[in-house]
């Protein structure tokens, strides 16, 4: 999947989103990505709420298109 195609993905579902997503290091794969996403809205989440997050926000493709995804989150 394209990381612009995430990064609008993270930036439409989460309010006020900064979704910055590239190409794991050291991977050639399409599939195997890592993204930075700062948002206001995790300010009160826990880490593994702002990592759900995400993942809601990206839906049914952590399961077709994404294999691995690194992620940092973090309210500004």
């Amino acid at each position: 999947m394209n990381p612009a195609d995430v990064e609008r993905l993270i930036e439409a579902d989460i309010p006020d989103a900064e979704a910055t997503v590239s190409r794991a290091r050291g991977s050639h794969d399409d599939d195997h990505l890592e993204a930075e996403v700062v948002a206001p809205a995790f300010a009160d989440l826990s880490l593994l709420d702002q990592h759900e997050r995400v993942y809601d926000a990206l839906n049914e493709h952590m399961t077709t298109d994404i294999h691995a995804l690194e992620l940092t989150t973090r309210a500004p």
